[in-house]
């Protein structure tokens, strides 16, 4: 995939709140060399515009119903390996951040930062290199320091990613959907949750889905 065509970098917007895509749409486009040649409010419709558009940048939030951002990057670096994808989100845990990565961005800035760091971002990850906002590294190196870590860290991203959908209450069966799983898979993968953190229940799994981060009550 090439880094920007002769209009300037093409860029994918993914996010559910329609407000905020317009907003940074204005901000990007206002660059002159941005073009933001598609939008989307799910992991689904994220993936069929980046096979219909095929742009140099998605940007893509990580919260969204159903099925993450983390399953959208998932799908869209198994179609293109080459695909530059840049997490735009709210949130700046550690756990979120390296399962980004682990599952094919390129790059991750928060919500909370100035759009310039966003732009900057995008222009990084458009020439293939990665990026990171201040906040972003930051947590990141606070991790590394917690000599214990978490028990979510044994997790790897397609087990966050069922862990965020139950703690959010969404049942076996709208997992399954979402992830275009069997529901087999969804109830193996729970158990395997379970094992590894060593939790009982699953109100002890929303608890520490919550404390973790990865949702909220």
């Amino acid at each position: 995939m090439p880094a920007s065509t002769a209009s300037g970098i093409s860029i994918l917007l993914v996010d559910d709140h329609p407000v905020v895509r317009q907003g940074y749409r204005r901000v990007l486009e206002h660059q002159g060399d941005f073009r933001v040649v598609a939008e989307a409010d799910n992991a689904a419709d994220a993936y069929r515009a980046f096979k219909t558009h095929a742009p140099d940048v998605v940007v893509m939030d990580i919260s969204m119903p159903g099925a993450s951002g983390l399953e959208a990057i998932r799908n869209i670096r198994q179609r293109s390996a080459a695909a530059r994808i840049l997490v735009f989100s709210m949130h700046s845990e550690a756990l979120l951040v390296k399962a980004a990565f682990g599952a094919g961005a390129s790059g991750y800035v928060t919500k909370s930062n100035e759009p310039t760091v966003l732009i900057g971002a995008i222009r990084s990850v458009a020439r293939g290199e990665h990026a990171m906002s201040d906040d972003v590294a930051h947590a990141l190196a606070m991790e590394s320091l917690t000599p214990s870590g978490s028990v979510l860290d044994q997790l790897g991203e397609r087990e966050i990613e069922i862990l965020r959908q139950l703690a959010a209450g969404s049942t076996t069966e709208q997992i399954a959907a979402n992830l275009n799983l069997s529901m087999k898979t969804v109830q193996n993968y729970h158990y395997l949750i379970k094992t590894k953190t060593g939790m009982r229940t699953d109100a002890q799994l929303v608890r520490l889905a919550v404390e973790s981060g990865l949702a909220s009550l």
